[in-house]
């Protein structure tokens, strides 16, 4: 096990090996269940997705309403499986990097391989320390599906674990 910085946009994830500790820093887009749902329905109809998602990570979270003078309201992650439908579409575009908790089904995990991507773990209950990570938030797409909007987050330093590698290998799932 080995901590390592994180820059996101990314092109090539196969350095990072499950149990790894990462610092993420860069660009992430939240999407939770709903938005998920809309982008893969966009993909079947051969529409664009409203952003580009290539060498992009998404991080499974629908933020709590922001309080004045904050940048976002708690923003812990959500159960990843809720997402595992509408993981492998999204890989086959390009998305790199996904976070969240819990557990992937294995056709996740062979996906995951395929395209040679990485699941990157928060831990659940930190929501506030992982809103403290977040220095800028801006909506950028889906505003009728409220806190399930789709975000464009600038993070610096937050941290996350290496559950499944670009190999297709779990670590404590």
């Amino acid at each position: 096990m080995k901590t390592t910085s994180l820059s996101l946009p990314i092109t090539d994830v196969t350095h990072l090996k499950a149990g790894d500790i990462v610092s993420i820093s860069g660009t992430i887009f939240t999407a939770r269940d709903a938005a998920h749902k809309l982008m893969c329905q966009s993909i079947l109809d051969g529409n664009p997705l409203p952003f580009d998602i290539t060498n992009q990570a998404i991080y499974y979270a629908g933020p709590t309403a922001t309080r004045p003078d904050t940048i976002i309201g708690s923003c812990g992650p959500t159960t990843a499986q809720r997402m595992d439908e509408f993981t492998p579409p999204l890989l086959e575009k390009g998305l790199k990097v996904i976070i969240g908790k819990g557990n992937r089904s294995k056709a996740v995990i062979a996906s995951i391989a395929k395209n040679k991507a990485v699941y990157l773990s928060c831990v659940g209950g930190a929501a506030a320390l992982i809103s403290s990570k977040i220095i800028a938030a801006e909506p950028i797409a889906y505003p009728q599906l409220g806190c399930e909007q789709v975000l464009k987050l600038t993070v610096k330093d937050l941290p996350a674990i290496v559950s499944v590698d670009s190999n297709g290998n779990v670590f404590g799932l």
